[in-house]
């Protein structure tokens, strides 16, 4: 089943006379389940593509459509819901609240719709992510890679059609980056959720099933692998 489309997908900054074209016919496909990393150096326009697929950002031209639903189509109020109850957003910096604590944090996305959790879904995610004892902390309190693990439940508590990770492991060390990688496809295989990586790093592209290079606003290679979705190290 796809979950997400882009096609012919542009974007270009500045007027005629000093145009920077970031994408550049941007064709893309993603099925419900896929684990996918999106790797490029900077200014390759990987970051621009999270900010689209995100409903973050719109596209100059070309169209992206997520569960069924034309981006394109969507005024900033719609974009905002749509990003809130279709795409979980994982960060490097985890953009938690640090006056909430731990459990008010992962049940934002939530509150903000004023809905009610599945407690047991919620406990499923928390027991799987390590932090059932964290709860009652606030952010504050956590180390990076707990705050980290923090951010991916929130990302998940909507049950997302789309999980987008942008740089997840960037601001931690090497052993807390592999758990969190680890958290990522814990999370693939659990819940079935498709995830898209963006990521600069090449070791971490590696742990991603398929593996799609940008360059210059395009896509240059784009290839599967057989790789092991199980955890290693949890």
């Amino acid at each position: 089943m796809e979950i997400l489309k882009c096609e012919d997908v542009r974007k270009v900054y500045g007027d005629r006379s000093n145009q920077a074209v970031a994408l550049d016919g941007i064709n893309l496909s993603v099925s419900k389940g896929e684990f996918v990393a999106i790797i490029g150096a900077s200014g390759s326009g990987k970051s621009t593509l999270l900010h689209i697929l995100g409903s973050v950002d719109k596209p100059t031209g070309g169209k992206v459509t997520i569960d069924g639903t034309d981006l394109s189509k969507l005024n900033q109020t719609q974009a905002a819901i749509f990003r809130r109850r279709k795409v979980g957003l994982v960060y490097q910096f985890y953009n938690l609240i640090p006056t909430l604590t731990v459990r008010k944090n992962i049940l934002m996305p939530l509150a903000l719709d004023k809905k009610k959790p599945n407690q047991e879904y919620f406990d499923k995610v928390v027991r799987s992510l390590g932090i059932s004892e964290k709860l009652d902390a606030l952010p504050n309190q956590l180390s990076g890679g707990q705050q980290q693990r923090v951010a991916i439940a929130r990302s998940l508590i909507y049950r997302p059609a789309l999980l987008l990770a942008d740089e997840p492991t960037g601001n931690l060390d090497q052993k807390n980056s592999k758990e969190i990688i680890d958290l990522l496809k814990l999370s693939n295989r659990n819940f079935e959720q498709t995830i898209i990586l963006i990521t600069h790093d090449e070791k971490v592209a590696l742990e991603a099933e398929r593996i799609i290079t940008v360059e210059d606003g395009r896509i240059i290679s784009d290839k599967r692998r057989e790789v092991s979705l199980l955890p290693q190290n949890l």
